[in-house]
């Protein structure tokens, strides 16, 4: 029998009748084996791949057959938005076989919600804070609502995987598990990642692994294949318009930036130029955000400005074109944006990046070089998720109203964490009031009321949604965002930045909200080198060096790109050099091309030698004055390998990790410290050999 031919006769006369398909894509006829054998699964697609239809037509099939009944699959996604898109899709599918789909999120009202609870759909759309908050929630009860799962679909799993929200999902479901009493089928969806095998291995949770598990990849990502690509140098954001005003007029085009004022500021100089243009960003409200999106679906001749808000899977309609102001810091995001465009049979993929800087035109060089090797990042879930588990305990103790403190383990499984530092974890959650402790029992403490009690503990179980970059703000300005390692580090005196082209001195950061006030730095020649610039991991820093020592990617280059990163070159010969490091003796710099993560680590690891009021960029990291190539290989012939290197940490910004106020303090800064570390790419450094200049 043929996979197709396993799938349920009624899913079958659907697909063929309702939807008028003649086939199903490749993926979608080979997941069905696998998902229909109850494996675990991995369903890896680019963007439009029919990655929901490749889980959802297997499982229907096994609900008809089976006679599932209550909910039984769960569907989960990181934003609201591509719940409530997905919805209407899913509910029409689920009707075939005489079966529902319904949804519960934060906007989720009342009497939608109590339609779930009193007759349960098959199929529920949610997002893993909204399970939480079923979980604890006093108005349901778990055990009734969750009894008869028995499949979880995570689509962008790789959006989960890479932070906290990974965790926390993995963390509920194995209490789901648990009031299931059965082990649940995991299916997730991911567009391309660097490391599918151990993304599946993670979704299946830190039980013994199942051992029926696939990846099911059967349209692997080729690189320049199959994509019209082009870079070019326009020098300015008002340059971009003018170019993107000029070209494929007549067509729809998405339009990304790495900024929300970039977005706005590319937005007004369009419609100078008489261009229809739409705006999508996290600032607007989302019904705002809505009309704009539906109403450039319903456009042709138009253009929607938008940041990463539109990078994951929800429907903006059929485009012609994807445009790039500068280049997103992952070839990851660069895929998923390509994704969005060739949806058409008369359609090819297609995506032109325009760079406003010669910085930024370097580093799209570097990306789509790496893009063109078939290279993406591997999806890491962040280390120590300590903080997880003092949620998860409190969790568990408000949805069960008290728990053993010689069983809370069998509720609470968070990945990644040492048993040693859990127990240190409860026992300082007691100590400090946080739970109750009598009779072999836990149970919520005063202090866990006084600090997450309002709402119904809606701060306990809504914690995981801020994005992990930084609002920076001046006045009323919005200037941009900065990654959370520019704020943590220790630093002597005041703490500057670089944003906009220009120095800023931070006056207030607002961990909780992670947003950062700053105004403008004075000690402009000081300024030059003390601010730090976005970090960038340690393969993107190298195709960068790669850029400036004449690699070129294979992509169509304007006679401006080329001319300026020929520029670029010559200006950056002094700080490159093929297979070495360049320490610049003369200017105190040691020029490492090994990303901002990895030279904190080399900084933590030669605390003496290393600038104390700039410690390191990601290009370099600024040394003391006077210190030469010998005492700095003295130095790394002095380190211990086995020692852990952690970059300083201030202790405010334990505030910036949910509850980290929840643990012993110490617990709190090695966890982010852990977190800001890049120990692989820092061996590599210190593997390297050096070249003097200056």
């Amino acid at each position: 029998m043929s996979p197709v031919e396993r799938l349920h006769p009624v899913v079958l006369h659907h697909v063929a009748n309702t939807l008028g398909w003649p086939a199903l894509r490749p993926l979608q006829e080979a997941a069905i084996d696998p998902l229909l054998d109850g494996d675990d699964a991995l369903l890896i697609a680019p963007t439009a791949g029919g990655k929901t239809e490749a889980a959802i037509f297997p499982l229907l099939s096994a609900a008809a057959t089976a006679g599932w009944t209550g909910l039984s699959v769960l569907y989960v996604c990181p934003l609201r938005a591509l719940l409530n898109n997905l919805h209407p899709r899913l509910s029409t599918y689920a009707s075939w076989t005489g079966h529902r789909a319904g949804l519960w999120h934060g906007d989720t009202g009342d009497t939608a919600r109590r339609r779930v609870l009193a007759e349960p759909p098959e199929i529920l759309l949610t997002t893993p804070e909204s399970l939480e908050a079923m979980l604890v929630s006093t108005r349901v009860d778990p055990h009734a609502l969750f009894a008869d799962l028995r499949v979880v679909v995570v689509d962008e799993v790789h959006a989960f995987a890479g932070d906290d929200r990974g965790w926390h999902l993995l963390a509920v479901l194995a209490r789901l598990q648990r009031l299931a009493g059965r082990r649940l089928q995991r299916v997730g969806l991911s567009a391309t990642v660097g490391n599918p095998e151990q993304l599946l291995a993670w979704l299946q949770g830190s039980e013994p692994a199942h051992e029926r598990a696939r990846v099911v990849m059967p349209q692997q990502a080729t690189a320049a294949r199959s994509a019209d690509v082009g870079l070019d140098y326009v020098g300015s954001v008002s340059n971009a318009a003018k170019v993107i005003a000029s070209l494929h007029r007549g067509e729809k085009r998405l339009v990304f930036c790495e900024s929300r004022r970039q977005v706005e500021e590319l937005a007004v100089s369009l419609r100078t130029h008489g261009v229809t243009t739409f705006v999508s960003h996290s600032s607007l409200s989302v019904d705002e955000r809505r009309r704009a999106e539906t109403a450039f679906a319903e456009a042709r001749d138009c253009v929607i400005v938008s940041t990463s808000t539109l990078e994951l899977g929800i429907d903006v309609g059929d485009l012609d074109r994807v445009v790039q102001v500068d280049a997103p810091t992952t070839v990851a995001s660069f895929l998923q944006r390509l994704g969005r465009t060739g949806r058409r049979s008369d359609t090819s993929r297609n995506a032109l990046f325009l760079a406003t800087s010669g910085e930024a035109l370097v580093h799209s060089a570097g990306l789509l070089s790496l893009w063109a090797q078939g290279w993406v990042e591997p999806v890491v879930p962040p280390p120590s998720p300590r903080h997880l588990v003092a949620q998860q305990l409190l969790g568990v103790c408000l949805q069960e109203h008290r728990v053993g403190d010689a069983t809370w383990r069998e509720w609470v499984d968070v990945g990644g964490v040492e048993p040693a530092d859990a127990d240190a974890v409860v026992d300082w959650l007691v100590t400090t009031g946080h739970l109750d402790h009598d009779s072999g029992m836990l149970f919520i403490g005063p202090e866990a009321e006084r600090r997450y009690g309002h709402r119904h503990f809606m701060d306990l179980v809504s914690s995981f949604t801020a994005e992990p970059q930084f609002t920076v703000i001046a006045g009323r300005q919005e200037l941009g965002t900065v990654d959370p390692l520019v704020l943590t580090r220790k630093v002597d005196g005041p703490r500057l930045i670089v944003l906009a082209a220009r120095a800023w001195r931070v006056t207030h950061i607002d961990w909780r909200r992670r947003r950062c006030w700053v105004e403008p730095a004075e000690d402009k020649a000081r300024m030059r080198w003390q601010g730090q610039p976005q970090p960038l991991s340690f393969e993107m820093t190298r195709a960068r060096r790669d850029v400036l020592l004449g690699s070129t990617p294979p992509v169509t280059l304007s006679a401006r790109a080329q001319q300026a990163i020929e520029r670029e070159r010559e200006l950056a010969a002094p700080t490159v050099a093929a297979g070495s490091t360049v320490v610049d003796v003369e200017g105190s710099w040691w020029w490492t091309w090994a990303g901002a993560r990895a030279n904190a680590t080399l900084a933590a690891a030669i605390p003496d030698l290393v600038d104390a009021r700039s410690r390191y960029e990601n290009d370099r990291i600024r040394l003391r004055g006077g210190v030469g190539i010998a005492e700095l290989r003295a130095a790394i012939s002095r380190i211990d390998p086995g020692d852990r290197w952690l970059p300083d940490v201030d202790g405010a910004a334990i505030r910036g990790l949910k509850f980290g106020g929840s643990l012993p303090p110490e617990l709190a800064v090695r966890t982010l410290a852990e977190r800001l570390a890049d120990r692989a790419g820092a061996d590599v450094v210190l593997r390297e050999g050096m070249t003097r200049r200056g």
